[in-house]
């Protein structure tokens, strides 16, 4: 009776497998149209906060000489620039609702391309044809490697997908991988904050570093929320989860400490060295809090992740050969502003050529551009010679300013 009946159970699994077969393709195909729609809409988003940026820079360039500080809000360039981050933000912020975290954060390599293009096209930066290859080899060079990392995190990018449900998200909040990140994390952050509170430690790697531990909590919390708010679109109401606010509370708090530690580096360090320094270790934090939450590379296989990790090396090296060939700012200085004391006339005042004006042609003790100048107009020094007192108890003056004079 067993041997008769065990052909008729094959023949009634059979159909079984079969259709669980051609269920897994079908899966597959549409979890790589998600990576697709979640890359394509991060990719969007980092060329439009480029542009909106560089918009906003053009307004307050062309506005440098004005007297009011906040001319640039009466201008169509600085809101179209606003309106154009916003919509930029968005589209990141949505990105995350439907790829990997671990593929979503290395896409920001586009927002750096496009600035070193836009810089060059857009704000016209001069150069001179002999210079060119100078200047601007390392950029073009760094643009490339960009690229064709960026195409290796989209082709060898983790595949796994899950609702972003309540009860999945506090599965994973709770799970001891991610209990233990949080663990090694807090310990680092406190130990880093302290040596650059108490030991005033201001290198960049500790100060970019806590924004990377920072972030990379920002951008967990920013795919649970999104992912949430995606998931009640459809149909399935999320909103109603405990866990939905306390992602949503802590993705503004780590925001708003990441854009003060941010704002610390930026007064102490080059914004290239910024971008390019912030982006390896925010991209690398960023990934490894992917893999441990989300359990992004469960189920991927070697190659996958080896090429995955390359397109990540060769989009750090695009990164920072395009930061590094950046122009560095030096900020000018006037000695000392006479213009700016209370009381002193100046130039324009009835006509009396008393004290030059801070925004005209001079300054005093310097010239506020004197790149082109001739030399007949460069800041004259007053010499000053010390002379003795007198023994017979004649009050002279301690000092003599002897007049100075320069050839027409």
């Amino acid at each position: 009776m067993e041997g008769g009946n065990s052909p008729n159970l094959q023949l009634q699994q059979l159909p079984l497998a079969t259709a669980a077969v051609s269920v897994q393709p079908h899966t597959d195909s549409f979890s790589y149209k998600e990576n697709l729609i979640g890359a394509l809409l991060a990719i969007f988003g980092h060329l439009v906060i480029s542009i909106a940026l560089n918009l906003q820079k053009y307004s307050h360039i062309r506005l440098a000489g004005s007297k009011d500080p906040r001319a640039y809000f009466k201008t169509k360039t600085w809101w179209c620039g606003l309106f154009l981050l916003v919509l930029g933000e968005l589209g990141v912020f949505s990105s995350y609702a439907f790829a990997p975290l671990s593929l979503i954060v290395p896409l920001s390599a586009v927002s750096v391309i496009a600035s070193a293009i836009i810089g060059i096209i857009f704000i016209k930066e001069k150069w001179k044809p002999k210079d060119f290859l100078r200047r601007y080899v390392l950029s073009f060079v760094g643009c490339g490697l960009a690229i064709v990392g960026t195409y290796l995190l989209i082709t060898f990018g983790p595949n796994s997908h899950e609702k972003m449900t309540g009860e999945n998200i506090t599965r994973h909040l709770v799970s001891w991988p991610f209990l233990l990140y949080m663990l090694v994390e807090i310990i680092v952050f406190c130990l880093l904050l302290y040596f650059y509170k108490e030991k005033n430690a201001n290198y960049i790697v500790v100060i970019l570093l806590l924004v990377a531990l920072l972030g990379s909590m920002t951008v967990v919390t920013v795919k649970a929320v999104a992912g949430m708010i995606v998931v009640s679109i459809q149909g399935n109401l999320q909103l109603d989860y405990p866990i939905f606010y306390i992602m949503l509370v802590c993705m503004i708090a780590t925001a708003i400490f990441q854009a003060t530690f941010l704002a610390q580096a930026s007064q102490l360090y080059d914004s290239s060295q910024i971008a390019s320094v912030g982006y390896i270790l925010s991209t690398t934090v960023a990934i490894t809090a992917g893999a441990t939450f989300y359990l992004d590379f469960t189920g991927e296989d070697v190659l996958h992740i080896c090429m995955f990790a390359f397109g990540c090396l060769i989009a750090f090296l695009g990164v920072f050969l395009i930061t590094r060939n950046r122009k560095k700012s030096v900020p000018f200085e006037p000695y000392i502003s006479m213009d700016a004391m209370p009381g002193m006339l100046n130039m324009h005042d009835k006509g009396i050529a008393v004290q030059p004006d801070l925004k005209a042609s001079f300054s005093y003790g310097a010239l506020e551009n004197n790149d082109n100048m001739p030399e007949i107009y460069t800041p004259a020094t007053l010499p000053i010679v010390q002379e003795q007192h007198g023994s017979k108890g004649v009050s002279t003056p301690p000092y003599r300013v002897l007049e100075h004079s320069k050839k027409e």
